[in-house]
């Protein structure tokens, strides 16, 4: 089972190195709250390496905006200005998205209390202000699917694990470490407790690398607790992680009036992608070891090395980049 599993990892992994180590593919935010005469405007981008995506709204004809003041925080660009003018008609457009893999979550919040919402995607970079959009809850349980799919970190985690336990302890494993994030991120989302992001993803990264050194030692024989106790250690470490999933949830925010709603469904829609890529990679892996149980243990190395070498990147990425 672990021979085509490895090897599916190991061409994520790849993927991954080919973007640049990239941590997830972050959404934006456009928030404007109605005020006289026009709208409050928060506007969000996610760094990436540290180097800031060349997105710009386009707002329609006649709508002016005030210089906005910008501020750096926590890995996202902040815009702040003022648009005067009426959103009921044309459109917005999100220049530069096209050439992105990021969606940008558009969210307009009315004077009288109505709220609209659309989730701008690179295909289809505009959201067209005549057309009636669904509740805004709605956008985050595919939000929650990309994070996980995306969120390259996570993922490894959780296939390191597929790597790790047998098919029989897998589900509890996975189990596990979804109740662990799904507290965190409910917790932190209602801001009960919350950790600067930075912190998050060092702990994130060394909980990875920690995975792929316990896999060799339990191939050596040197069995260490995440062998013996892995529904334990799943669960700690998702407790990490769902901080990691409530920095996403805080870059959309959450849609006023449907707070836990909205809470729910990005969690459902985590959950779905986890484990629609755990039993896509175990049925796979099962074909693969059937079909060649020779490359079961090389290619299963081969993995695991790879994911070390990667988690090592990020968190002296990380560690430099908290320091510095």
């Amino acid at each position: 089972m672990r021979a085509l599993l490895a090897l599916i990892v190991s061409g994520l992994i790849w993927l991954c190195a080919g973007s640049a180590f990239a941590h997830e593919v972050r959404p934006a935010l456009l928030s404007l709250d109605g005020v006289a005469d026009g709208y409050a405007v928060t506007w969000k981008q996610p760094v990436n390496n540290g180097r800031r995506l060349k997105l710009t709204p386009i707002f329609p004809e006649g709508c002016d905006a005030t210089p906005p003041t910008i501020k750096l925080d926590e890995g996202t660009v902040i815009e702040r200005f003022t648009l005067n003018c009426a959103l009921n008609a044309g459109e917005i457009r999100i220049e530069g998205l096209e050439r992105t893999l990021t969606d940008v979550f558009v969210r307009i919040n009315e004077a009288d209390g109505s709220t609209r919402s659309a989730l701008v995607k690179p295909s289809n970079p505009v959201m067209d202000l005549t057309v009636e959009t669904p509740p805004a809850a709605n956008a985050y349980f595919g939000e929650g699917i990309l994070h996980i799919v995306m969120g390259w970190d996570h993922l490894l985690f959780v296939l390191g694990l597929c790597l790790l336990v047998s098919r029989k302890q897998v589900l509890g494993v996975a189990t596990s470490f979804t109740l662990a994030h799904s507290l965190t991120l409910a917790v932190a989302a209602f801001g009960l407790f919350s950790l600067p992001s930075r912190p998050v993803e060092i702990l994130i990264a060394a909980s990875i690398l920690l995975l792929a050194v316990e896999i060799i030692r339990k191939w050596r024989g040197q069995v260490g607790l995440t062998a013996t106790r892995p529904y334990l250690v799943s669960f700690g470490i998702g407790l990490i992680h769902g901080l990691g999933f409530a920095g996403a949830l805080a870059d959309l925010g959450l849609p006023n009036g449907q707070e836990l709603f909205a809470l729910i469904l990005f969690n459902l829609g985590v959950e779905a992608g986890q484990f629609a890529i755990i039993a896509v990679a175990l049925a796979v892996g099962y074909l693969g070891y059937r079909l060649a149980p020779k490359l079961t243990r090389p290619t299963a190395t081969l993995a695991t090395y790879a994911i070390g070498s990667i988690a090592a990147y990020w968190l002296i990425e990380r560690l430099a980049g908290y320091v510095v």
